[in-house]
C-alpha cells in the first residue's frame, strides 16, 4: 500500500521573501503581502499569516490593503523565484524520503513508502517535517494519505494541521472536505453550488455520467486520483551534482532474483563513480520505474560513509520484499542523495599494533530494520542533575572525549523518572532504615551518604532552592540502591522531602 505526504505551505512565498537576506527583507512583526496585476488593476496575490489575520486576502486591490493595515509591508510578487524556492525546499526534503517532488505553486508532495520506519513512524516523521520547517521560519501543514490527491485534500482542508489517515481509508475520509480539496477549478466548484453540492461525499453519492455530461471529465478523474483509482506519477526532483547510476531494461523485470542481480550489479557501477570522486555513501535510494509509471522506492542509511559494494549491496537486498514490481520495473535508478568525503585507510598490518573492531557494518544492519533513532549511545552531558547529565547521540558519532564524573560512584542502572518510595528514618536528614519499593519492604543495612545536588537555577526559578540528598544503601539481602530525598530535610522550601529511588547498583 503506497503511502502519500501532502506538505502545504499557506503562506509559502511570503515565507521565502521573510528569509531573504538584506536590507530590504521586512521587519519580522510588519505584515507582508506580494502584490501583482490583474489586468489594469494591482492585486495582492500572496499575504503571511500575520496579513491573513488583518483580513487582507489574495485577490483584494492593494490600496484597499493598505487603507486596512496601516504599515502593510509590500513587495512585488516574483513567481519564478517562488518556483525555484519551492524546488530547492523540494531537494532539501529528500532526506525524509526518495521520491519528492514540489506540488505547486504552495506545497510539496512526497512518497514515503517504506521510508517512515527510518523516522520512528508516520506520526514522527511528519512533526520532524512539520518542525524542521518551522525553524527555518516556514509555516506548514502536512497529511498522510494512499494518495497524492488524497493527502492533498487533507493537508489543505482538514481540521488538522498534521493529519494522518489509516491505510486503507477508502472514501469515508473525503466525504466530509469541501469542493475544492478535490483541485477542481474555482469555476467548477461554484457551479456545483448552485446545483446544491456542498462537500465531497454529496458528488460521491450521484452518478457521473450526467456530471460529466455538464462539467467534462475533470470531476471523474480528480475523484479517481483521490481515491487512488487512477495513478498519479510523481515527477521527482533531482539535485544537479547528485551520484547515481541507472539501468534501463528491454524486457520489464519482476522476479526478486533479477531484481537483487541487477541491484548487485548498479552498486558496483556506483561505487567505482564514488571512488574517483573521493566520497563514500551515507543514505542510497533504489528506485525501481513500473510499466504503469509508478515508483516504488528503497532506502538505507549508513552510519558512516561507506563505499564497500559487497556492505551495500546486503542492505539494499534487504528490502527487496517491500518491492512490488506490479506489470514489471522497466528502469532502475540507484542515487547516492547523501554523500560525503571518504579517503582511503590503512589497515593494522603489524603485530604490535592494535586493531580497533567495526560495528558500523552491523550497526548499518540495524539502522535499517529498527530505524535510525532507536540505534544510539550515551553521551555525558555537562549537568549535575543525574537524569539531565545522560544524552544520546548517533551510534559512530565522534568521540568529544568528555566523560561523566568520577569522584562519586553511579549507579550501573539508572531510572528514566525516579520512583517514589516509601520510607522510614530515625531523623529527618538522616537516611533511612527501611523503605518500601514496588510493593516490597527492605530493610537497610548499611548506607552511606548524603552527596548533596543543587537545581539548575538558571534554568527555571523553581529549582533556584531545590536540592537533593543522594543516599548508597544496602538492603538485608546484599542488594544496592541509590535514593535521594528531595529537600535538604530542614527546609521545606527546598523540596518535598519525599524520598525518591533513582538507581540500582550492579
Amino acid at each position: 500500500m503506497a503511502r502519500v505526504v501532502s506538505l502545504f505551505l499557506p503562506t509559502w512565498p511570503t515565507d521565502r521573501v521573510r528569509r531573504k537576506a538584506g536590507d530590504a527583507t521586512p521587519p519580522a512583526d510588519a505584515p507582508l503581502v506580494l502584490i501583482g496585476r490583474d489586468k489594469n488593476r494591482r492585486v495582492v496575490l500572496a499575504a503571511d499569516a500575520a496579513a491573513f489575520a488583518a483580513g487582507l486576502r489574495p485577490g483584494m486591490p492593494v490600496t484597499k490593503a493598505q487603507v486596512l493595515v496601516p504599515g502593510l509591508a509590500i513587495q512585488d510578487a516574483d513567481p519564478q523565484a517562488d518556483a525555484e524556492g519551492l524546488e530547492r525546499l523540494a531537494v532539501w526534503m529528500l532526506r525524509f524520503a526518495p521520491i519528492v517532488a514540489p506540488d505547486r505553486p504552495d506545497g510539496i508532495i512526497i512518497d514515503t513508502t517504506g521510508a517512515d520506519h527510518l523516522h520512528g513512524g508516520e506520526i514522527a516523521m511528519l512533526e520532524g517535517m512539520v518542525g524542521r520547517l518551522a525553524m527555518s521560519g516556514i509555516v506548514a501543514r502536512a497529511a498522510i494519505a494512499d494518495s497524492w490527491g488524497a493527502a492533498h485534500a487533507l493537508a489543505r482542508y482538514g481540521a488538522q494541521s498534521i493529519l494522518i489517515a489509516p491505510a486503507g481509508h477508502g472514501q469515508s475520509i473525503l466525504e466530509p472536505l469541501a469542493l475544492e480539496a478535490l483541485r477542481v477549478g474555482p469555476s467548477t466548484a461554484t457551479e456545483l453550488r448552485r446545483l446544491g453540492f456542498q462537500w465531497i461525499g454529496d458528488l460521491l453519492k450521484q452518478p457521473r455520467a450526467p456530471l460529466a455530461l455538464r462539467f467534462g471529465p475533470e470531476i471523474g478523474r480528480r475523484t479517481d486520483q483521490a481515491l487512488g483509482n487512477v495513478a498519479e506519477p510523481i515527477d521527482q526532483v533531482r539535485p544537479p551534482d547528485i551520484v547515481e547510476v541507472r539501468r534501463a531494461f528491454a524486457e520489464p523485470i519482476g522476479s526478486a532474483e533479477t531484481i537483487a542481480r541487477y541491484i548487485g550489479k548498479l552498486v558496483i557501477q556506483l561505487c567505482d563513480l564514488m571512488e574517483r570522486r573521493g566520497v563514500g555513501a551515507r543514505r542510497l535510494d533504489l528506485i525501481c520505474q513500473r510499466v504503469d509509471s509508478q515508483a516504488q522506492a528503497i532506502r538505507v542509511g549508513m552510519a558512516k560513509p561507506v563505499r564497500d559494494a559487497k556492505r551495500l549491496t546486503r542492505l539494499l537486498c534487504d528490502r527487496i520484499e517491500t518491492i512490488a514490481p506490479g506489470f514489471g520495473i522497466e528502469m532502475m535508478i540507484l542515487a547516492a542523495t547523501s554523500a560525503e568525503p571518504l579517503e582511503r585507510s590503512q589497515v593494522v598490518s603489524t603485530l604490535v599494533e592494535e586493531s580497533v573492531p567495526d560495528v558500523s557494518d552491523l550497526i548499518d544492519t540495524l539502522m535499517n530494520r529498527v530505524g535510525e533513532r532507536a540505534v544510539y549511545r550515551l553521551a555525558p552531558v555537562a549537568s549535575d542533575v543525574p537524569e539531565r547529565s545522560v544524552g544520546k547521540i548517533p551510534a559512530m558519532a565522534a568521540d568529544t572525549g568528555a566523560s561523566w564524573p568520577g569522584h562519586w560512584p553511579r549507579p550501573s542502572r539508572l531510572l528514566a523518572q525516579p520512583d517514589p518510595v516509601e520510607t522510614v528514618a530515625l531523623l529527618p536528614d538522616h537516611p533511612p532504615v527501611s523503605f518500601t519499593w514496588r510493593g516490597v519492604r527492605r530493610r537497610v543495612k548499611r548506607a552511606d551518604g548524603p552527596e548533596r545536588i543543587f537545581g539548575e537555577w538558571w534554568k527555571r526559578d523553581a529549582e533556584l532552592a531545590a536540592v537533593r540528598d543522594y543516599f548508597r544503601v544496602e538492603d538485608d539481602a546484599g542488594e544496592r540502591y541509590w535514593l535521594y530525598r528531595a529537600g535538604d530535610g530542614e527546609d521545606a522550601t527546598t523540596g518535598s522531602h519525599r524520598w525518591f529511588l533513582h538507581g540500582v547498583f550492579g
